[in-house]
């Protein structure tokens, strides 16, 4: 029976994410299985799993790494292990010029280049938590922040 509910919790839990918690990346260990307690009038077992996980929860401030996968006049997104950080052009220095007639389309300057693919430097400004994912607002304006 544990290794069926340590199956299930692998199953249900893993790469999830909760507004509490985060992004849940890997389920390390499980700590304690109760006791299950038959439901009346509907005959399944409840369990309470108590288990130790790797979690992704991105805060205001925090620098990531992350690589690009759209980018438009508005700005780019970028992907950050499950997170996707959009980055506005406002929050994208002033001498790089987005290019719509590239191929793909890209910001660019005389030294770097952004496009898909990009691997880039943000400083997160903002997150908002939902119920079941999160969204997170980036900046590349910042010191040592932009393609790697």
């Amino acid at each position: 029976m544990d290794d069926y509910l340590k199956k299930k919790l692998y199953a249900d839990v893993e790469g999830t994410c909760t507004g509490r918690y985060g992004y849940i990346i890997n389920v390390l260990q499980v700590k304690e299985i109760s006791k299950g307690k038959v439901m009346t009038s509907v005959g399944l077992a409840e369990f309470t799993v108590k288990y130790q996980a790797i979690v992704f929860k991105p805060f205001k401030g925090e620098v990531v790494d992350g690589t690009v996968t759209q980018v438009n006049k508005m700005g780019f997104f970028a992907e950050v292990g499950p997170l996707q950080v959009f980055v506005s052009s406002h929050l994208i220095p002033s001498d790089m010029k987005f290019n719509p007639y590239g191929n793909p389309p890209s910001y660019s300057d005389d030294v770097t280049l952004i496009e898909k693919g990009s691997h880039c430097r943000i400083k997160i400004v903002g997150t908002r938590f939902d119920a079941t994912d999160i969204f997170a607002i980036g900046t590349i304006k910042e010191d040592f922040c932009g393609v790697l």
